[in-house]
């Protein structure tokens, strides 16, 4: 089954619920099958590395997913969280926020 969302790569999105509510970040992927999102310096864990010949084990932050329904998208007049409707202009479909109207496509 192939899901459509209305988050895509790129986007700037802010968190509203969890550890990290209120940050703002980029999507930098989204994996459809389990409905999830790597949002740029959210939700950063912890992970222990074990050492092997060549290096030494480490522990390393990285960035972990998020589920899509914690993040939304930003309004890029207000800076406020928005939801996303979609125009038709000239034939093209848009992506638009529905707090001030503006485009969210480049």
């Amino acid at each position: 089954m192939n899901k459509k969302f209305k988050i895509k790569k790129g986007d700037t999105v802010i968190v509203i619920t969890g550890k990290d509510k209120g940050k703002f970040g980029n999507v930098t992927s989204i994996i459809t099958d389990k409905n999830r999102v790597f949002v740029q310096g959210i939700n950063i864990v912890k992970k222990h590395r074990k050492a092997t010949q060549e290096n030494p084990g480490k522990i390393e932050e990285i960035e972990a997913s998020i589920h899509i329904s914690n993040v939304s998208h930003v309004d890029p007049e207000t800076g406020k969280p928005t939801r996303v409707k979609y125009e038709f202009k000239d034939g093209l479909k848009k992506r638009v926020s529905v707090v001030s109207g503006s485009a969210l496509d480049k």
